[in-house]
């Protein structure tokens, strides 16, 4: 194996433009003495909130207990369904598990990767209290049919944002160019990740979108009373310090990772377009290449992976020729929830997902990529398919 050349993502471009700020802006959280919530953090939750269109934004310790701290505020609990997509990383179904709920997996769409909402209803039980939705890869699911069939069985709505920070919903119906003259569908186009359902959930793991340098995350939502059950959460259960009224848990957004991502949210909607840039210089350089499938680029996605299907059983040689190549690349994911050890027997098979999982690829994706970087991508993935 060659040494990574092209890694699948390089952050110190990044870095580099905004070190100035950052080193600003955290120098003035060490002067301050306040490193746990305080004003750094509250003023974060302020403009993230404005930036997401939401009246609440409450900064904890990662996206994963951002998921678990939304459910809790809604009541999830032991002997509870929440119907998720089989296809996301493990902290999805793992946030409902560790409540002691029953994650209930559904099959996801080809072109999207995210959860099929015409398999939903279908799922449905006496027991079924939310539906989890993932934005997959940076791309927003069917949100407007999603709610719809909330509404109608008087589900709650849980947004996986992780993925998706700055994405934005357009309304597309399946199959079509254009959008319908569907109520709900109409009240939520153009709003962002994390405003669409009940509750929302972002991870700022390094990786993603908008990342910290370290661990992070943020629930959002519109209503003031699940906002301060997630407030009292976030802090050991309590309004107030000492007088702990129910058991909660210590996550919350230290001030130093609020100060870069305070930094950082300026200039996000810029990197999502020059993601959006990347990814379509990609499927530009890859049209009409056999034995692969590249991703729909629709409105409204921010990519936080631009990811492939390599068709014909060669995915993982294809990984490995590009390995070789110096090339990194990632399979997101490789089993679906439902098939991973720990659920190992419990639910029956979802084709799509299984399907997808054995073909699924990750190119490298970061907003500084230049299309000279993508085209040696391109061509080395093209040389490797052309031997196999």
């Amino acid at each position: 194996m060659s040494a990574i050349k092209i890694p699948i993502l390089d952050l110190k471009p990044q870095y580099h433009a905004i070190k100035t700020e950052v080193k600003a802006a955290l120098d003035e959280v060490l002067e301050s003495g306040q490193f746990i919530l305080g004003a750094t953090v509250k003023q974060f939750e302020t403009d993230v909130a404005r930036y997401l269109g939401v009246k609440h934004a409450i900064g904890v310790n990662s996206g994963t207990d951002a998921l678990v701290i939304a459910l809790r505020a809604l009541g999830i609990g032991p002997g509870d369904e929440v119907i998720t997509t089989s296809f996301s990383f493990f902290a999805t179904a793992e946030s409902i598990s560790l409540l002691g709920a029953k994650p209930v997996f559904v099959d996801i769409e080809r072109d999207s990767f995210n959860i099929d909402p015409s398999l939903i209803k279908a799922a449905i039980t006496p027991k079924t209290k939310a539906i989890m939705p993932v934005h997959l890869y940076g791309n927003p699911a069917a949100i407007a049919q999603i709610k719809d069939i909330a509404t109608e069985h008087n589900l709650k709505i849980v947004e996986d944002c992780a993925q998706s920070f700055g994405a934005v919903y357009k309304g597309a119906c399946p199959g079509c160019q254009q959008t319908c003259q569907d109520t709900t569908r109409n009240a939520l186009i153009g709003k962002k990740a994390g405003a669409l359902g009940d509750m929302g959930a972002f991870s700022f793991f390094p990786t993603k979108n908008l990342g910290a340098y370290g661990d992070g995350g943020l629930i959002t939502t519109d209503d003031d009373q699940l906002a301060d059950l997630a407030r009292m959460l976030r802090v050991h259960g309590a309004k107030e310090k000492y007088c702990n009224e129910m058991l909660g848990y210590n996550s919350r957004l230290d001030a130093m990772q609020a100060a870069i991502l305070q930094v950082k949210l300026a200039y996000i909607d810029r990197w999502n377009q020059q993601r959006r840039q990347v990814a379509k210089t990609y499927s530009e350089l890859l049209a009409g290449t056999v034995g692969i499938i590249t991703p729909k680029l629709s409105d409204g996605h921010v990519f936080h992976q631009y990811t492939v299907r390599i068709l014909d059983g060669k995915r993982d040689r294809v990984k490995q020729a590009l390995a070789d190549a110096g090339i990194g690349a990632m399979i997101y994911y490789p089993f679906p929830q439902d098939r991973l050890p720990v659920y190992k027997g419990q639910y029956a098979a979802n084709p799509v997902s299984d399907e997808l999982g054995e073909e699924v690829l990750s190119l490298p994706m970061w907003p500084e990529l230049s299309a000279e970087t993508s085209q040696q991508v391109v061509n080395a993935l093209k040389s490797s398919l052309a031997k196999l």
